[in-house]
C-alpha cells in the first residue's frame, strides 16, 4: 500500500470513528468497559421476551413449596367430585382423593391407606376445589372497619405500577376465617380503585401459617418480589380502574383518567424500548451502557411484555372502549374487566382487546348504586356466557362477604348461567384467567390440595361446608354440621326459564320495562298448585298442600282477594276468567322490608335522584326541629323497587337518612304502586318512628341516650313532643338501629325507666341488632322486638364485631340465640358494609330461607316465611290495616332457588299484576 493510500484510509477510518462518536453523543450510549455482572445482564437479556410458566417438572413434583411438615396424609373416600374439568361438566361419583404433600396425590377408586394416613369417609358427601376469589380487598380493607388497618386506597397519584397491595395486607383480619367457613381457600387482593394504576395485586391461600406473615400467605409470588428475575417467571396481577372512582377522587375526568393511563404506558414503553435497544447490543457483544430499568415502572414494562395479569375495574361501555383502545395502541392485554356492569352489552367490543379476549368479573345482584352500574343485569353472566367470554363471580369484599362468593355463582345459575359454567365462574375459571391453574382450580394429580367438602350441591341455597382443606391441611377444628339436608339438595337446582327476560335486556339497552304485562281487577285462577300458605292470627300458616297422589290444586281470585283455594270443583262458576298454570308452584304472602331506602331514591350515590341525607340532627336529639318525615319525600317506580316487587317483596318501610341510617317517621308502601295517590300505595304514613345510635356517629352514645331519656320523659314540646307521647303510650313502634350490646343494654333500662314513669308499655324495636345474642333473656324480658340487619352476620364494623358466625363455625346464629330466648323477632334488609343497598332486597325471599336453614331449629316453611313478612308487619302493628299481598310463584314455593314470581295479588289495590 503506498502512503497516499495508508493516509487515504486512515482518513476512512477516523471519519468512521468520528461518525461512531458522533451517534453515540446524539444517541446518549456510550460504550463501556464489561460489566461486572455481564452474564447476569446477558442471562436477562435473553429472557427479555420470555412469558410465565410452571416449571416444566412442575406436575410431577412430590410436595408443595407450601407444605407444612407434620401434615398427615388423608385419604377423602366415597366422594362425589366435581373435578373443574371437561368445561366443568366431570362429576366423579364415589371415588377417593389422597392429600399429601399439600398436593392431590391421587383420584380414584378403592385407594388403600396405612397406618399414618387419616381416612374421612364422605358417605358421597359433594367435593370440589376450594374457591377462588379474584376480587377481594381482604385483610387490606379492614373487617371490622378501622382507620388505622385500611390500607386499600392511595391518594399519592393516579397512576402507581410500583405499589403492592401485600405491603398492606392485615393477617390479624377477621375475613381470613370467615372466608374459610365459606369455603374460600383462595383469594386475589387488590389495591382499590381510587386512581387509575392502584398497584400490584397479590394471591393468597386464606389459611393461617405459622409465620403469621403476609408473605407466607402468598401462592407462586413473582421471583421479582425482593428485586429478582428468577426463572420460569410467574405471573404478576395488577390492578387498573376507570370512569367514577379514579376521576371523582382526582377530581377529574373519564378523560383525565386516560390521558393519565395513556402516559404512564408511553413512560413505560420508552424505557421497554431502550431495553430492546440495549439487549440487541448486549447480545451482539457491544455494552452501551448499564441495563435501563426504573423500579417505579418495572411492573408496568413487564404489562407491556405480556407477563401481567392486568384486572381492570372497569363499569361502563366508554370505559370499556377506551381501555380496549388503550391495549390496542400500547399492545398489551387485559385479563379481565372487573365490575363490568355493561360488559354484556358490548361482547363484540371486549373482543377487539390486544391479545386474548378479557373475562368478565362481576356482581349477580349488587347494582344500582351508582351512575355506572345502573344498567346492571341480572342476566349479564348468561349472555356473556353465551357471548363467548369467560364469566367469573366475585364479591369485592368486603362490601359482599368472601364468605358468600358461592352464592354469587348460585344467583348467576338461577338466572340462566349453566350450572357446569356458574361453579367454574368461582373455581376453575378465575384460577385460569390468573395463570394458575396449574395448581389451583382442579381436582386433579398434582394439583393443591385445596378441597371443600359441602353438605348439599354447592349450587343449592345455602350450600355450607363440614371441612375445608388448604394445602392438605383441615381448617375447620370442630366444624358444626347441621340436620341432614333434603335429597333435592343434593342436586343442582332446576332453575326458571328467563329467556325473554334476558332478550328485553338486551333490546332495551340494560333497562326493560318492569311493570306488570297484565294488572286487573277480573277474576284470575290459578292453577295446578301445590301450596298455599296465608296470614292468620299474625302468622303465616300453610292452608293447602297437594296430597300423596300430587292432585295439584286452585286459587281463586277476584279483585285482589282469595276467593277459594284448594280444589274449587265448580269450573261453570268460573267461566271467562284469566287462568295461570303454576306448574306446581305456590301462593304466600308477600314480603316486607325494613332499613332499605327502597323508596326514597333511584341511584343511591348520586344525590340528584335521591331524597338525600337529613340535614336535621340525629332525631334523638331533635328538641323543636322539624321532623322529617319519609312520606314527605316518596319516590314510586323506581327500578330497584319494581324489581323487589317482582321478587315478592310488595311492601317496605320507607325511611329518610341520616349518616346512611334510618331517621325520622317511617312510611309503608307498595312497591308496586305508580304515585303515592294511588289506591293501596300509601299502607300508613306513621307506621314507625326511627333513630339511630352508633360509635361512628359525631355524637357520644351518652348524648344521644341521655337526649332520647329527655324525649321519653315527655318534657319535650312542639311536634317531636307529641311524636313521643304517642310512643310513651304504646301507639307508635320506637325503632332503634343498634349493633353494639352495650348500647342494647342502656336502651332496655331506658325503656324500663320510662314504662315506670308513664304506666304504659314502649313499643321499642331494635334494628340491626348484630351483638343482640349477647343479652337475648334481658331483651326478651324486656319485650323489645328485633330486626335483624343482617342475617348472616358480619363484623362490618367494630361495634358489630362479636358476631355469631353460625355454621360451621358456630351452632347458634344471631336468628336461633334470638328465637330460643323467645325474642319477638324479624328479619330486615341485608346490609351490605357500606348500608343496605336497594338492589339486594329482591333477595329477601332466599335470605329469609337461609336464616331458617341456618338456625337448625325446626323452622317449617311457614315459619320462614313468617320472619319477612308477618312478624315484620305485628312488630310494627301493621296487621291492623288488612290482609297483605300474595305472591304467586311457578315451579316451586317462595323460598326455593326454582321458583318464580309471576304474579302478586295485591287486596289493598284490588287487583292482580301479572308478570
Amino acid at each position: 500500500m503506498n502512503g497516499a493510500a495508508h493516509f487515504s484510509l486512515l482518513i476512512l477510518y477516523g471519519c468512521l470513528s468520528l461518525t461512531t462518536l458522533l451517534y453515540y453523543c446524539a444517541s446518549n450510549h456510550w460504550p463501556v468497559p464489561l460489566p461486572l455482572h455481564s452474564e447476569k445482564i446477558l442471562a436477562k437479556c435473553r429472557s427479555l421476551h420470555d412469558i410465565p410458566s410452571p416449571p416444566k417438572d412442575f406436575a410431577d413434583r412430590q410436595t408443595s413449596d407450601r407444605f407444612v411438615p407434620a401434615t398427615r396424609p388423608t385419604i377423602l373416600r366415597n366422594a362425589t367430585v366435581w373435578t373443574g374439568r371437561s368445561s366443568g361438566l366431570e362429576v366423579l361419583d364415589g371415588v377417593d382423593i389422597l392429600l399429601d404433600g399439600g398436593i392431590i396425590r391421587t383420584v380414584g377408586h378403592g385407594i388403600k391407606s396405612s397406618q399414618d394416613v387419616e381416612v374421612k369417609n364422605l358417605q358421597g358427601a359433594w367435593v370440589t376445589p376450594g374457591i377462588i376469589d379474584m376480587h377481594s380487598h381482604m385483610g387490606m380493607e379492614s373487617s371490622p372497619d378501622l382507620a388505622g388497618a385500611n390500607d386499600v386506597n392511595s391518594l399519592k397519584g393516579s397512576t402507581q405500577p410500583w405499589l403492592r397491595s401485600l405491603d398492606g395486607l392485615n393477617t390479624h383480619d377477621e375475613s381470613h376465617r370467615l372466608a374459610i367457613a365459606g369455603g374460600t381457600t383462595t383469594a386475589l387482593i387488590l389495591p382499590g380503585s381510587s386512581g387509575a394504576i392502584g398497584g400490584q395485586a397479590f394471591t393468597i391461600k386464606t389459611r393461617p401459617t405459622g409465620e403469621k406473615t403476609p408473605s407466607s400467605m402468598l401462592v407462586e409470588a413473582p421471583f421479582n418480589l425482593n428485586g429478582t428475575k428468577e426463572q420460569p417467571l410467574r405471573w404478576q396481577q395488577m390492578k387498573h380502574a376507570c370512569g367514577e372512582n379514579p376521576a371523582g377522587v382526582y377530581e377529574g375526568t373519564r378523560m383525565d383518567t386516560v390521558w393519565d393511563l395513556r402516559q404512564a404506558y408511553a413512560t413505560a414503553r420508552r424505557i421497554k424500548d431502550e431495553q430492546d435497544s440495549f439487549c440487541a447490543a448486549a447480545l451482539s457483544g457491544t455494552f452501551l451502557r448499564d441495563f435501563p430499568e426504573d423500579p417505579k415502572w418495572d411492573a408496568l414494562v413487564d404489562v407491556l411484555r405480556g407477563r401481567v395479569k392486568v384486572h381492570n375495574h372497569c363499569y361502563e361501555a366508554v370505559d370499556i372502549d377506551g381501555m380496549v383502545r388503550l391495549s390496542q395502541e400500547f399492545k398489551f392485554p387485559i385479563a379481565a374487566f372487573h365490575h363490568a356492569h355493561e360488559s354484556y352489552l358490548v361482547t363484540e367490543l371486549i373482543k377487539q382487546a390486544f391479545g386474548k379476549t378479557p373475562a368478565s368479573a362481576m356482581f349477580a345482584e349488587l347494582s344500582r348504586y351508582k351512575r355506572e352500574a345502573y344498567r346492571h343485569s341480572e342476566y349479564a353472566p348468561r349472555i356473556l356466557h353465551e357471548a363467548g367470554i369467560q364469566v367469573i363471580m366475585k364479591t369485592d369484599h368486603p362490601h359482599i362477604s368472601d364468605r358468600y362468593l358461592l352464592h354469587e355463582a348460585q344467583q348467576a345459575h338461577y338466572y340462566g348461567l349453566p350450572w357446569n359454567v356458574a361453579l367454574s365462574s368461582v373455581i376453575s375459571t378465575p384460577a385460569t384467567v390468573m395463570g394458575l391453574d396449574h395448581r389451583i382450580g382442579f381436582i386433579d394429580q398434582g394439583h393443591d390440595a385445596d378441597i371443600v367438602v359441602w353438605d348439599s350441591h354447592p349450587l343449592s341455597l345455602g350450600a355450607a361446608p363440614t371441612q375445608v382443606y388448604i394445602d392438605g391441611i383441615p381448617q375447620l377444628e370442630a366444624p358444626v354440621i347441621r340436620s341432614a339436608r333434603p335429597a333435592s339438595s343434593q342436586v343442582a337446582p332446576k332453575t326458571p326459564v328467563f329467556d325473554d327476560e334476558a332478550r328485553a335486556a338486551l333490546g332495551h339497552d340494560g333497562l326493560p320495562p318492569l311493570d306488570p304485562v297484565i294488572s286487573t281487577s277480573e277474576t284470575v285462577i290459578f292453577e295446578n298448585v301445590n301450596s298455599v300458605f296465608l296470614e292468620e292470627n299474625g302468622k303465616v300458616v300453610e292452608v293447602f298442600r297437594a296430597g300423596n297422589g300430587g292432585v295439584l290444586g286452585q286459587v281463586v281470585v277476584k279483585t285482589g282477594s282469595v276467593l277459594c283455594h284448594g280444589f274449587c270443583a265448580n269450573e261453570e262458576l268460573w267461566s271467562d276468567v284469566k287462568r295461570v298454570d303454576l306448574e306446581g308452584g305456590s301462593l304466600a304472602p308477600g314480603l316486607l322490608t325494613i332499613g332499605s331506602p327502597l323508596g326514597m331514591g333511584e341511584i343511591e350515590f348520586e344525590a340528584s335522584t335521591n331524597d338525600g341525607e337529613a340535614l336535621a340532627r340525629n332525631p334523638a336529639l331533635l328538641g323543636d326541629e322539624a321532623v322529617l318525615r319519609a312520606v314527605d319525600g316518596l319516590q314510586f317506580q323506581t327500578r330497584s323497587a319494581l324489581i323487589a316487587y317482582r321478587a315478592g317483596v310488595t311492601n317496605a318501610v320507607a325511611t329518610a337518612r341520616r349518616n346512611s341510617a334510618p331517621a325520622g317517621m317511617g312510611a309503608a308502601i307498595s312497591t308496586g304502586a305508580k304515585h303515592k295517590l294511588e289506591k293501596g300505595a300509601l299502607i300508613a304514613e306513621d307506621a314507625s318512628f326511627h333513630i339511630s345510635m352508633s360509635m361512628n356517629f359525631d355524637e357520644s352514645v351518652s348524648t344521644m341516650i341521655g337526649s332520647l331519656r329527655y324525649l321519653l320523659s315527655g318534657s319535650a314540646g312542639g311536634e317531636i313532643g307529641a311524636i313521643f307521647e304517642r310512643i310513651v303510650n304504646g301507639e307508635l313502634p320506637l325503632v332503634v338501629t343498634v349493633n353494639n350490646a352495650d348500647i342494647m343494654a342502656s336502651l332496655v333500662s331506658l325503656k324500663r325507666e320510662a314504662e315506670t314513669r308513664h304506666g304504659a308499655s314502649i313499643r321499642m324495636v331494635f334494628h340491626g341488632a348484630t351483638e343482640a345474642h349477647l343479652i337475648a333473656k334481658e331483651i326478651a324480658d324486656a319485650n323489645v322486638g328485633v330486626f335483624i340487619w343482617r342475617p348472616r352476620s358480619f363484623p362490618a364494623q367494630w361495634e358489630q364485631h362479636r358476631i355469631l358466625p353460625g355454621p360451621p363455625l358456630s351452632r347458634e346464629t344471631l336468628l336461633s340465640s334470638l328465637l330460643l330466648n323467645n325474642v319477638s323477632v324479624a328479619l330486615g334488609a341485608e346490609a351490605l358494609i357500606s348500608g343496605p343497598s336497594q338492589s339486594v332486597i329482591r333477595n329477601a325471599r332466599w335470605d329469609a330461607a337461609w336464616a331458617a336453614m341456618d338456625a337448625d331449629i325446626g323452622l317449617t316453611e311457614a315459619d320462614a316465611l313468617s320472619l319477612a313478612s308477618s312478624r315484620v308487619r305485628r312488630l310494627l302493628g301493621l296487621d291492623k290495616y288488612g290482609s297483605p299481598d300474595l305472591v304467586a310463584t311457578k315451579g316451586g314455593t317462595l323460598l326455593e332457588l326454582q321458583s318464580k314470581v309471576v304474579a302478586v295479588i295485591s287486596p289493598a289495590r284490588g287487583l292482580v299484576d301479572i308478570f
